[in-house]
């Protein structure tokens, strides 16, 4: 784990029911929880989290299956990858740091894993904000041709039979910064440092399988749970700002405000300069947006 880019932030590992989390914290005041996305670790928030460290406990970690965080076998359903059981990794982690109530800050995979959260325990999540999502569920409900091209790697990652973790496995280092050049536009330039230590982590095969669970999960389980929430009426209770990049798919094809209403109850919203990684293409607009939104809910 490098500490080049995060050197002020203490490290833990956080036993939750026998899977061992990767944890970083640093600063006062309200909590806020940062979830990072695919391929990348906790280190997306390299530029964010110190800036935020000013005025909040901030708490990073490794989702289930990433970084140095565990890689539990899967099963048949792939529920170990379900967003339901890696949000709940993420509540036991808040606990275990004496937080029964926090804000949480997710992008993309890490956006899915905080939707689920302020879902399943919404008396825990104070205000919650996802980065270049829209929910899983209505993406694969409005998929097009513009989708399968934009969004192909949703298909190939959830493909059986060790494809995916067969041809990644080839040459994970092409994988991660082929991925990432092709969904960055403008803005701060990705850090070496962080590069090399996502690729670090993804050159592990259990990384790589774990990883291709998650979007397995994603395709199958995770849309039996949003369908049972849909029919219940459940919707996020939280209030929510959705950050995108207007480079980005999300930016460019969907009305990303109008479709986080139909799924939470107070939703706000802002395009910012940027592709995909937002957090590390356009920090600052990030940084700002956040603590406004945050400060507005006592968060």
């Amino acid at each position: 784990m490098s500490d080049v880019l995060l050197a002020d932030f203490d490290h833990r590992t956080v036993n939750c029911d026998g899977v061992e989390i990767n944890t970083r914290t640093a600063g006062d005041g309200p909590p806020v929880l940062l979830l990072h996305g695919y391929p990348q670790t906790h280190m997306i928030w390299h530029h964010v989290a110190p800036r935020l460290a000013t005025t909040h406990t901030v708490v990073l970690t490794d989702l289930r299956g990433y970084g140095d965080s565990d890689k539990p076998p899967s099963d048949s359903e792939h529920a170990p990858y379900a967003k339901r059981a890696m949000a709940r990794d993420q509540l036991l982690v808040m606990r275990e740091l004496g937080f029964e109530r926090f804000a949480v800050v997710g992008h993309d995979r890490g956006g899915r894993v905080a939707h689920r959260l302020a879902l399943d325990h919404p008396q825990a999540v104070s205000a919650l904000a996802v980065l270049d999502i829209v929910p899983t569920r209505y993406a694969f409900q409005h998929a097009d041709a513009d989708f399968g091209r934009g969004y192909f790697h949703w298909f190939f990652l959830a493909a059986g039979n060790g494809i995916p973790e067969h041809l990644i496995g080839q040459d994970p280092e092409f994988w991660i910064r082929t991925r990432m050049a092709a969904r960055h536009q403008g803005g701060t330039p990705f850090s070496e440092e962080a590069q090399t230590a996502y690729v670090r982590c993804f050159s592990d095969p259990a990384a790589i399988h774990a990883s291709c669970e998650d979007y397995r999960a994603a395709a199958t389980i995770d849309l039996v749970h949003d369908e049972e929430d849909a029919a219940a009426g459940r919707r996020v209770t939280a209030p929510l700002l959705a950050l995108w990049g207007a480079h980005s798919f999300v930016g460019r094809h969907y009305d990303v405000v109008q479709v986080w209403r139909e799924y939470a109850d107070a939703v706000a919203g802002q395009a910012l300069p940027c592709d995909h990684y937002v957090p590390e293409e356009a920090p600052t607009q990030t940084v700002r947006h956040l603590r406004q939104f945050l400060s507005e809910h006592g968060a």
